[in-house]
């Protein structure tokens, strides 16, 4: 596999700015790539420091590393998973719980997993739930001991992972186990490309007022032309969720109907899986008082740009004003990132 020639060739074709740094790691990653997938017997007789079967790649939000990521996983001709991080937790908490009569459940889980894939690649990967940061470690040791081979981006240090969380001294041993068998490499570029690429906040309206009401109003019409309004009732679990303007596929709700209630990562699954454009309407600044919120908001568009849903948001500050509670702000800065693309008129 010529990852470095292809590489080329595929950021010539979608016109691509391409620098050293990425280059590097692209080299990186073909290094792992035959640590990993192309050892011959004699290899693996002579090299004896076994190779790491974690590549943890960091760095700044818009720097071009899920672009990495994604083209080398596209690269793989192997059984490979790619999945949101909060999703593929849901499915091992469904797993645990069907087999709860079990005491093997992170064992069974894993060689299950096992028999699906080779590869498993987490994209923004973070810990915020106390429930999955004390679980992590197990899994994760189940997951490097069964050869399972991940690929995680992340705008966090492995060491920072979960900094601050509640019993930080319970998720410890993750860290010392992605540490033993994770290449963590760091992705030093200074430009945000969403920024650079999407000026243009064509799907960002702000302040709210008549005249952007109005560009919201029509923007809907165009796009739900021909579709029947209905209400769609979501169910997760036992709840529910009602979206009262729903257009076969559109949505329009409320930020506040969206992240001022109880709801969660399945939930807001549930919604991306539902639809293929959402209007999002009077987003708030944010503060400590409202930091649960912004939790919620931020897992919200993670998940969407995961899904690749685009957006419009109405609000009343602009995007590049939304302040941020001060323990959320390094990840809010990927959300606003990533809010650049996903309400550009070149997301679609």
């Amino acid at each position: 596999m010529n990852l470095r020639k292809n590489f080329l060739n595929y950021c010539e074709t979608n016109k691509f700015e391409i620098n050293d740094r990425q280059l590097n790691i692209i080299d990186d990653l073909k290094n792992f790539y035959k640590g990993n997938f192309r050892q011959t017997f004699l290899t693996k007789i002579f090299n004896k420091k076994e190779a790491k079967i974690g590549y943890y790649l960091v760095g700044d939000v818009g720097v071009g590393k899920t672009m990495i990521l994604n083209f080398f996983f596209n690269e793989l001709n192997k059984k490979k998973l790619r999945l949101h991080f909060n999703e593929f937790m849901i499915k091992f908490h469904n797993f645990i719980f069907e087999n709860k009569n079990k005491d093997n459940g992170i064992e069974l889980f894993v060689k299950d997993l096992g028999k699906k894939t080779q590869l498993i690649y987490f994209d923004e990967f973070q810990v915020t739930n106390i429930v999955d940061a004390m679980i992590l470690g197990k899994l994760f040791k189940k997951i490097f001991d069964e050869k399972i081979k991940v690929i995680f981006s992340s705008n966090i240090k492995i060491n920072d992972l979960y900094k601050d969380g509640l019993q930080r001294d319970q998720f410890i041993p993750f860290i010392k186990i992605l540490e033993k068998n994770s290449f963590e490499k760091e992705l030093l570029i200074e430009d945000d490309y969403r920024l650079d690429n999407n000026k243009s906040l064509d799907r960002f309206l702000s302040p709210i007022n008549q005249s952007t009401n109005f560009v919201l109003n029509k923007f809907l019409r165009k796009i739900t032309k021909n579709k029947n309004k209905s209400t769609k009732i979501l169910e997760i679990k036992g709840r529910k969720i009602e979206i009262k303007n729903f257009f076969d596929g559109i949505m329009k709700i409320e930020f506040n109907e969206l992240c001022n209630r109880n709801l969660g990562s399945e939930d807001y699954i549930s919604i991306a899986n539902s639809c293929d454009f959402l209007f999002i309407e009077d987003l708030p600044d944010f503060n400590e008082d409202n930091s649960n919120q912004q939790q919620r908001f931020i897992t919200l568009i993670d998940i969407l740009y995961e899904k690749k849903i685009p957006l419009m948001i109405t609000s009343n500050i602009d995007l590049k004003s939304i302040n941020s509670s001060k323990s959320l702000a390094e990840p809010f800065k990927r959300t606003v990132s990533r809010l650049y693309e996903l309400t550009s008129i070149n997301y679609n």
